[in-house]
């Protein structure tokens, strides 16, 4: 899911998603033409510096129709869950440590 109001038109998301799915409008705003083909493989939810993308967490992976959207700083990452009873949770992964093992 892509917000267009929060989306700043850098056009990182069109350059990393490995399926070629997002496109900008003539106002440079991000698009997925085709959502149902989306791998879900979070590329560009992470490449979003603004928030504007979303990765809907469907019930096949736990989710229940919670949403997620990711904040990077050089050392973490943030992983912010909006879950539809309107909680939140916050998953803080450190970057250096996370591929270890």
């Amino acid at each position: 899911m892509i917000d267009k109001a929060k989306c700043k038109g850098c056009g990182m998301c069109t350059s990393v998603c490995p399926g070629s799915l997002i496109y900008q409008d003539s106002e440079k705003k991000a698009f997925i033409k085709y959502p149902k083909d989306c791998w879900g493989c979070a590329s560009c939810i992470k490449e979003c510096h603004f928030g504007a993308i979303a990765l809907y967490l469907g019930a096949d992976i736990g989710g229940m129709g919670s949403l997620m959207t990711v904040k990077s700083t050089p050392d973490t990452l943030t992983w912010d869950i909006k879950k539809r009873d309107g909680s939140k949770e916050e998953i803080l992964i450190n970057k250096k440590e996370s591929n270890k093992y």
